[in-house]
């Protein structure tokens, strides 16, 4: 029996810098994984998403040389070639997190871990991948074992691996399908239909909210869609599927839309329809551990209601983001460190790499008035950015909320080329309660396309120079 002062279980972004960052504190720290070090970001969600999201964007610019001057001949792509460069980016990255474990002096078990009764933390009991059981035991025990994608099997959203996908099988398909039905228009939906479409299929998007992109502001939502549409998705909103059925050629879709019944055909679908956090065969039930809608309950320090024990990231619930993940793991560490840690209630930027990209943080102009703030809006396009017209890339905006009152930065929003590049200028006014004034005051080095925050906030406060 081999004891730690903690025990993190899942290295993802959570787990694998919670560990980390104990370790730094000089903690004994171990970490139990029981597929691959850096979680599904790692492998299978953050990284290799946008490795093929590159791909794809590079495949449409060099079919629109002709727009900057420039000419080819025979332009095509290898799939399969696309599909490996994703897996290999996605490698380097679990060998670098190896890496840190080994320089950090963080024991690796490989395996499945299960919690039972004890104290000061509950044990923690794993069944190694060669073979063989092995018990730990820690002062503190923090749990971050993710998430996977969320189905609904009574109506055929759920994935077979063949004809009906998850993000999973999205990222490794033999072929690029010649049609494609998603399900879902969130950053996950979204991101997919935006990458098989460029390569050429024809995709629709079904949305049960009236609007794709539903947790984004409203503007962003509209531009959005109004944009990929002439990229040639089609969307299908206020819709609901009634059942997905695979069949020989493919897949059917039965969608009510309006009061009627659509019926859809595709090659593949791709269900995307959100995620639940993995809490089962942890042993959570005996512990009496404290769950709501697939999710651990935690504190405002990643505690849960038994003794020793932590959550943090995807499994203890939205929103489900990496960076939120690591944020939360460090400030759990550092409060059983008996340090005064970050506020957690610091807003987290949220990014979909589709093309154009979006971007937000904080409030959106309605959640910020159903807070009872009286606002005020700014927006700049960025067909005035210099640098965007330089670029070619001019589709897209820039939206500010401020509190008219005092002048706070509510939220943020863009929708444009690069802008998950630019969001954490505004990430930062926030986290240091900037005001209006001191972000005007700020030098935007130009020409960048960041000069489309500063002209945003102008404009707010009726000093919009270049519209």
């Amino acid at each position: 029996m081999k004891a730690f002062d903690v025990v993190v279980i899942g290295a993802g972004p959570g787990g694998y810098v919670t560990a980390i960052r104990a370790s730094q504190l000089g903690m004994k720290a171990a970490i139990i994984e029981r597929e691959n070090l850096g979680g599904i970001c790692l492998n299978w969600g953050c990284i290799p998403t946008k490795a093929l999201l590159k791909s794809a964007e590079t495949f449409a610019t060099l079919n629109h040389l002709k727009d900057y001057g420039l000419k080819a001949e025979k332009i095509d792509f290898d799939f399969s070639a696309i599909i490996e460069r994703s897996r290999g980016a996605a490698k380097q990255l679990n060998g670098g997190v190896a890496y840190l474990m080994k320089k950090n002096k963080i024991e690796v078990i490989e395996g499945t871990a299960k919690l039972e009764k004890g104290s000061p933390a509950p044990e923690v009991i794993v069944e190694k991948k060669g073979g063989g059981q092995e018990t730990l035991t820690a002062k503190h025990v923090v749990l971050a074992t993710g998430a996977r994608a969320r189905e609904v099997p009574a109506i055929g959203l759920a994935a077979d691996g063949e004809h009906i996908w998850t993000y999973r099988h999205a990222l490794t398909p033999k072929a690029c399908p010649k049609s494609l039905v998603v399900v879902g228009s969130g950053a996950i939906g979204m991101e997919f239909a935006c990458f098989y479409r460029t390569l050429g299929a024809e995709v629709t998007v079904i949305e049960a909210m009236d609007r794709i992109l539903p947790a984004e502001d409203a503007e962003v939502s509209a531009a959005a869609q109004k944009s990929f549409a002439k990229q040639g998705i089609k969307f299908l909103t206020g819709a609901k599927v009634e059942k997905l059925e695979a069949v020989k050629s493919g897949v059917v879709a039965k969608v009510g839309v309006k009061g009627k019944t659509e019926t859809l055909t595709a090659d593949k679908a791709i269900v995307a329809i959100g995620i639940t956090g993995n809490i089962e065969n942890l042993g959570l039930e005996a512990l009496g551990v404290k769950t709501d809608r697939g999710h651990v309950v935690n504190d405002d320090h990643g505690k849960t209601n038994v003794q020793g024990l932590y959550a943090i990231g995807d499994v203890a619930g939205p929103p489900w983001l990496a960076h939120k993940a690591s944020h939360e793991g460090i400030h759990c560490i550092e409060h059983i460190a008996g340090l005064k840690p970050s506020n957690l209630t610091t807003p987290i930027p949220g990014c979909t790499y589709t093309h154009p990209q979006v971007a937000s943080v904080g409030m959106t102009e309605a959640k910020a008035k159903e807070a009872g703030h009286k606002v005020k809006v700014g927006r700049f396009p960025f067909s005035a950015n210099g640098k965007a017209i330089a670029a070619g890339e001019t589709d897209g905006f820039i939206k500010t909320v401020f509190d008219e009152k005092t002048g706070a930065l509510l939220g943020a929003h863009m929708f444009g080329h690069e802008v998950t590049e630019m969001i954490q200028g505004f990430a930062l006014a926030i986290t240091l309660e900037a005001t209006e004034a001191e972000i005007m005051a700020t030098v935007f080095p130009h020409p960048t396309m960041s000069e489309g925050m500063h002209e945003s906030v102008l404009d707010a406060f009726d000093r919009v120079l270049h519209t």
